[in-house]
C-alpha cells in the first residue's frame, strides 16, 4: 500500500540527533508497502539479479484474550519474499526463520541465520533444502561474498564467523573475528571487512583465501558501530555507528577510513544510532539508517573530502537497509507502534520503552531519487 497516513506518521515520529539538521536533497521516499504480517525481524536483503526482497519473520506464540486485550495466534517462523521492482508479495519459505538472509545467484541458493543453525533453501522453488549445524556459534549478521560463492554467519557470543560454501551448504570451517561482529563487506578481490560492536570496536580484516583475520582496525574513541559499507575502487571503509566511544557521546558518527591501512579519514555526523550501512559506487555516496526514522547520506566528494549530504525522513524504527545495485533503490522496513504504556521502563542497553506494535503495521519503504 502506498499509503500517504503511514508516510505522514513516519515523518512526526522522526526525532534526529539535534546536531544533524533535517536537509532537502536528491533523496525521497518513492514507495510505502504495507504488507502486514506479524513476527520480529532484523535484516532485509535485496537480490538485484533475482529481482526479489528478502525478510525473515520471527514466530510468535499463542496468547490467550484476557479481559483487556485479544488473542493472539501462533505463526511460525517464516522467510516472506517480495518482488524487488513492485513490493508486492511472491511467496514465502516457509519454517524457516532467521536475523538475516542472503542469496547465492549462481546456484540459486539462499541461507539464512536460523538460530541454532543456518536455514538453506532453494531460491526457485522457496522450499528449505536442509538446516546445517553450526555448533556453539548464534547465527546472527549473514554476507555472501560472491569472490569465492561462500556465505559468512556471524555469532556474537563465540566472536567468530562460520564459512559456509553456497554451492552445496558444506561448513568449510570459522573464522575468529576477534570481537563482537555485525555487518560485513567484501572487496570483490579476496579481503572481507567485518565491523565489530564492542565498545572500543573496529574492523576486522579477512582474507578470505586462508579465512585468517589479517589485522584489526580500531576505532579509538569511537566505537559501537553496526553497519559497514565500503568504496571498493578507492578502498574506503564507511563503519556507521550506534554510540561513539565509552561513555556514549551525544553524537554518532560515520568513521570514514582506508581500507588499506585503517587510518580515519573523517567522522562525518549521523542523525542517530544505526544499525545498518551500504553504498552505491555509481553515486559515491554512503548510506546509514537509524532507528529514530533517519536516514543518512554521506557524499563522497573525494577520496579525503566527505560531507553530509542529506538526512532524509523515513519510518520510526527503520534501522537496516539494503540496496539495490541495478536501480539505486534502498529499502528498509519498520513497524507502526501505539503509544509508549505508563510506567514503562527501560529495554536492553538502556533503549528508551517502545510502545505496542500495532498488528498488520509492517511496512516496506523504497528509498531513491
Amino acid at each position: 500500500m502506498r499509503s500517504v497516513p503511514v508516510l505522514a506518521a513516519a515523518l512526526l515520529l522522526v526525532c534526529a540527533s539535534p546536531a544533524v539538521a533535517q536537509q532537502s536533497g536528491p533523496y525521497k521516499v518513492l514507495q510505502t508497502a504495507r504488507v502486514g504480517g506479524e513476527g520480529g525481524w532484523d535484516y532485509i536483503y535485496a537480490d538485484a539479479a533475482g529481482r526479489r526482497l528478502y525478510i525473515p519473520r520471527g514466530a510468535v506464540k499463542a496468547v490467550a484474550a484476557t479481559e483487556t486485550a485479544p488473542a493472539v495466534a501462533a505463526v511460525d517462523a517464516r522467510v516472506t519474499v517480495f518482488d524487488l521492482d513492485t513490493l508486492k508479495p511472491v511467496g514465502e519459505v516457509a519454517g524457516v526463520g532467521g536475523n538475516g538472509a542472503v542469496v547465492d545467484p549462481a546456484s540459486h541458493h539462499g541461507f539464512t541465520s536460523d538460530h541454532p543453525q543456518v536455514s538453506m533453501f532453494d531460491t526457485t522453488t522457496l522450499k528449505l533444502i536442509k538446516k546445517i549445524d553450526v555448533g556453539a556459534a548464534r547465527p546472527d549478521g549473514i554476507y555472501f561474498d560472491p569472490f569465492n560463492e561462500r556465505v559468512y554467519v556471524f555469532s556474537h557470543p563465540t566472536k567468530d564467523a562460520t564459512v559456509i560454501d553456497a554451492k552445496d551448504g558444506t561448513v568449510l570451517g570459522t573464522v575468529d573475528l576477534g570481537g563482537v561482529p555485525e555487518q560485513a563487506i567484501g572487496d570483490g578481490k579476496g579481503m572481507l571487512y567485518v565491523v565489530m560492536q564492542d565498545a572500543v570496536g573496529g574492523v576486522a580484516v579477512v582474507d578470505v583465501k586462508t579465512m585468517k583475520t589479517i589485522t584489526h582496525y580500531t576505532f579509538v574513541d569511537k566505537g559501537g558501530c553496526n553497519g559497514l559499507a565500503l568504496d571498493a575502487k578507492n578502498g574506503i571503509l564507511f563503519a556507521a555507528c550506534s554510540r561513539a566511544g565509552t561513555p556514549p557521546a551525544p553524537q554518532p558518527t560515520m568513521v570514514v577510513m582506508s581500507a588499506k591501512d585503517g587510518k580515519i579519514l573523517a567522522t562525518p555526523p549521523i542523525a542517530g544510532g544505526s544499525d545498518g550501512a551500504t553504498f552505491n559506487a555509481k553515486t559515491m555516496e554512503a548510506f546509514s539508517t537509524q532507528g529514530n526514522g533517519t536516514l543518512s547520506i554521506v557524499m563522497e566528494k573525494s577520496p579525503t573530502t566527505f560531507d553530509v549530504e542529506q538526512t532524509l525522513p523515513t519510518m520510526n524504527g527503520a534501522r537496516t537497509v539494503t540496496f539495490d545495485s541495478k536501480t539505486g533503490h534502498l529499502f528498509t522496513m519498520a513497524q507502526e507502534r501505539g503509544p509508549v504504556p505508563a510506567g514503562a521502563t527501560a529495554g536492553p542497553g538502556g533503549r528508551p520503552p517502545q510502545g505496542p506494535i500495532v498488528p498488520g503495521s509492517f511496512t516496506i519503504l523504497m528509498v531513491g531519487r
